[in-house]
């Protein structure tokens, strides 16, 4: 499966190991992620040798051309809203998955599109484990 998978890059890194476990688990599973790179430590290094307009196109595509998107929440981030927002308008399945004692906005919180699930986790274990369920079932 094309995963696109989000995750918080300028808003804060706080996460980055988490982002790491869980891209590295889905591609062992066999899924593609032309995000993967945003999981990795050098993302803010290569990400900033880019135009915003690139970056947009580029991740657009990317989002009209996946299956489903996977988005890591649990630090707040403009675009990952918005890349939520716009896989959700064009009718892409959308998971978020969050640290259980995060405040996630109630801009994803309470959206009732049944196309979107949110799922707390405890552990990282917990997340790939949500991510794989989550595949599994569509």
């Amino acid at each position: 499966m094309n995963i696109y998978f989000a995750c918080s890059i300028t808003g804060g890194r706080e996460f980055e190991s988490a982002y790491q476990t869980i891209v590295a688990a889905l591609m062992e599973d066999g899924h593609e992620i032309p995000t993967s790179h945003l999981a990795q430590s050098e993302v803010m290094e290569n990400e900033r040798a880019l135009a915003p307009c690139d970056v947009y196109e580029r991740d657009v595509n990317w989002i009209k051309n996946c299956d489903v998107l996977i988005a890591e929440v649990s630090v707040p981030s403009h675009g990952v809203g918005y890349e939520i927002a716009f896989a959700l308008g064009i009718g892409k399945r959308v998971l978020c998955l969050h640290q259980q004692d995060r405040k996630v906005s109630k801009m994803i919180t309470g959206n009732s599109d049944p196309a979107l699930k949110i799922n707390p986790y405890s552990t990282v274990e917990e997340a790939v484990s949500q991510a794989r369920n989550f595949l599994s079932s569509l």
